[in-house]
């Protein structure tokens, strides 16, 4: 396996499998990456904690770093190689990289976007960039975050003349025993913590079937038995994430905190 930092490295695995993610690998990243490696390409992961998605009160600084294990874990899994850019090689100060406009999926809905309005500038921006340097063919991104999937996936869609035959392709979430979707901010949760952290898969399990008004009361409910702060916990159209439309998916989002550890999670309710 090749573990590259420089992006003259990188054209050998253009047209391959591509997995982005900010390091600090659990087995929900394992799961994107061995669909990757299914894919009988070359199978490319990035490790880059991404500056430009992160708020000055968040945890940039904190985030959790685990190089070597992160490595072993790529190897193991059969990935051809592991980009490992720094911040100049994303972000150089000598040269413009073409920007992207965001999607109306990462405007208007009034999720991610309302509670985090810097995220989706950042996440688009490296995502574009990654993407131009390793041109893959297909891209593999968690349903754990969805709103991500849907702004991505749209900001490909809309770039078709960019990234010509591009597919971004989801991949279920993995959970942790009992029911905790898998993040690597799980690290920071107490074993208190994790116990109430499991009103998020009980409200989105409670939610299923049922029409929005009631889907979104049992989940607020559940969640704030376990006094969980809620940014919201709303039942949107799957692919818009607008108001449900008759005769097509709806997914259930939750956004909540735990102290200062936020989580999200999603599932399929109809």
């Amino acid at each position: 396996m090749d573990v590259i930092h420089d992006i003259s490295d990188l054209p050998p695995y253009v047209g391959g499998a591509f997995v982005p993610t900010m390091g600090a690998l659990h087995a929900g990243h394992q799961s994107l990456i061995h669909e990757a490696v299914a894919s009988g390409r070359p199978a490319l992961v990035s490790i880059f904690v991404n500056p430009t998605q992160f708020a000055p009160h968040e945890d940039f600084d904190a985030y959790p770093s685990t190089l070597e294990h992160d490595l072993d874990m790529a190897r193991a899994a059969g990935v051809a190689a592991v980009f490992v850019p720094s911040v100049e090689a994303i972000y150089p100060t000598d040269a413009s990289t073409p920007s992207v406009p965001l999607p109306a999926v990462a405007t208007e809905p009034g999720l991610e976007d309302t509670h985090r309005p810097h995220f989706f500038a950042g996440v688009c921006g490296v995502v574009a960039r990654l993407l131009d340097l390793t041109m893959p063919s297909m891209s593999y991104f968690g349903e754990k975050d969805w709103q991500q999937l849907r702004v991505i996936d749209a900001m490909v869609r809309a770039n078709a003349d960019r990234w010509a035959s591009l597919r971004v392709i989801g991949v279920p979430t993995v959970r942790e025993h009992g029911g905790i979707a898998m993040s690597s901010r799980n690290v920071y949760l107490s074993p208190e913590d994790r116990t109430r952290a499991l009103a998020i898969s009980r409200a989105l399990e409670a939610a299923r079937g049922l029409g929005r008004a009631a889907a979104e009361l049992v989940m607020q409910e559940t969640l704030h038995d376990s006094e969980l702060a809620i940014d919201y916990a709303v039942v949107r159209d799957a692919m818009t994430l607008g108001p449900p439309q008759q005769d097509r998916p709806t997914r259930a989002l939750i956004a909540a905190s735990i102290g200062h550890i936020r989580l999200i999670d999603n599932c399929d309710v109809g």
